[in-house]
């Protein structure tokens, strides 16, 4: 953080003296807020003010170490300049123990005075900067138990849910159904400052116009039959909040204007209504179409596209991530044996194997559902598909991680002879990108296999 991003509240009771000083701090090119009274200050004092208290040691009403103390108790590590006439050596030196950052005796040069306020700005920033990434690091320690997983592409959701969790722009999530894309928004609105307000949640698909309409907007008593009373749509309810919006492709035309004039204006008016209503409202949206791809065959609103493509998170199916099963099927049997009150089975290697194997079309939703079925015991159509045996029954057992990889590398290999090393082939034939297979035939030393196709070399 910069000192410029940060602030001067002065707290003196002299008109001539705060004039002075303000204008000291403001030629300095910093920006400064007077009091007069520490009553006054500790009214826009706040944990992790962004900036420093600079104060007079006598004032009316409570004085400069009563004050000090009052910002110990708050925030202990907020610099305080104490200002202190000839005279009182033995009030700084109290004001010094009782946590004051430093103190200036008058008369002071505009210059001097200036150089103690920087320094300690300086020092508020450097402990502003830490804090946030402490808290960031610990956001991210956090999603790891929310957004599970191990494989790059997982790592790198993290990482973005992290860095724009406490932003104010609104985010696209685009991934296959059941990729987890509510949970990503639940993410973002947990690691935010809006983590206090409504989480409110809607389904664009399979709703009537004038249903949705009412669900998003709100409506007057009497704006159509039936309206017999005031209701308050799910965006001015997501006041303060997050508003999730499922489908988002789904939404009608007529919705996708009247929802890009809300993203504009942060404004709702209520069916019925003459008046708008302010809102601050962050809004995720997800998709599982390609929306720029919609909006040119003419389908979803191009303006709209753009609005809500600032920041995006892709989210990649289960077969692309297939490291992250045993980890991800760990998670969802612990949950289920919680939910359900039931021992956790564990999973056994030839179980594993098959869920490894599986094509994984209902992405985490179809694994946690399996996962539901092995804890209470219930025959699960994944678990009981046949298929050979990938290594002798005989083998020594292996970790979870080391079966990942023998099953990746055995069926990466098998495509590859089968399409004459061809990674583009094999890649179409997997169904994941090139560059995933690509890193996966570096990661398992296949480039012979994969000589054919040149790309993959070096």
């Amino acid at each position: 953080m910069r000192i410029t991003e940060l602030s001067v509240l002065l707290v003196e009771d002299d008109a001539d003296m705060r004039l002075g000083c303000v204008q000291a701090i403001q030629l300095a090119g910093i920006s400064v807020q007077a009091v007069a009274s520490a009553e006054a200050a500790i009214a826009d004092l706040h944990p992790g003010f962004p900036g420093v208290v600079v104060t007079d040691m006598r004032l009316p009403g409570k004085d400069g170490l009563e004050l000090i103390r009052w910002c110990r108790t708050h925030d202990a590590d907020l610099p305080i300049v104490m200002i202190t006439g000839h005279g009182d050596v033995g009030l700084a030196v109290e004001a010094m123990r009782s946590g004051a950052y430093d103190f200036i005796p008058k008369p002071f040069s505009r210059e001097a005075f200036v150089e103690v306020v920087r320094r300690a700005l300086e020092k508020r920033a450097l402990t502003l900067e830490v804090e946030k990434l402490r808290r960031t690091l610990a956001s991210r320690a956090c999603l790891e138990s929310e957004l599970v997983g191990i494989s790059p592409p997982m790592q790198r959701v993290r990482a973005l849910v992290a860095d724009i969790a406490d932003s104010p722009v609104d985010v696209l999530v685009h991934g296959e159904t059941g990729t987890g894309k509510e949970v990503v928004a639940q993410a973002l609105h947990t690691h935010s400052s809006r983590r206090n307000a409504p989480f409110v949640a809607l389904n664009c698909g399979g709703m009537p116009d004038n249903l949705l309409d009412s669900e998003l907007f709100g409506h007057e008593s009497g704006a159509f039959t039936g309206a017999q009373k005031r209701r308050i749509g799910r965006i001015e309810h997501a006041d303060g909040g997050t508003l999730f919006l499922d489908e988002l492709e789904s939404m009608p035309t007529a919705m996708q204007i009247k929802l890009l004039r809300v993203l504009q204006e942060r404004r709702v008016q209520r069916l019925g209504s003459n008046e708008q209503t302010a809102v601050d409202v962050r809004v995720v949206a997800a998709t599982k179409e390609n929306l720029l791809q919609s909006a040119k065959a003419g389908n979803f609103r191009l303006d709209l596209y753009y609005r809500l493509n600032i920041a995006t998170i892709e989210l990649p199916p289960l077969r692309e991530r297939r490291e992250d099963i045993p980890l991800l099927m760990e998670h969802f049997m612990l949950l289920a044996a919680s939910r359900y009150a039931r021992p956790n089975p564990g999973v056994t290697q030839h179980q594993m194997r098959l869920l490894l194997s599986h094509e994984w079309m209902g992405n985490v939703r179809e694994l946690r559902n399996v996962a539901d079925c092995l804890v209470l015991g219930i025959p699960c159509a994944v678990i009981e598909t046949s298929m050979p045996a990938l290594a002798s029954t005989d083998a020594p057992a292996l970790s979870l991680a080391e079966m990942v990889e023998r099953y990746e590398r055995e069926l990466i290999g098998a495509e590859l002879n089968k399409h004459q090393g061809n990674v583009a082939h094999s890649a179409r034939a997997l169904r994941i990108p090139k560059t995933t297979l690509a890193d996966k035939v570096r990661k398992y030393g296949l480039a012979q296999a994969a000589a054919a196709d040149s790309s993959v070399q070096g």
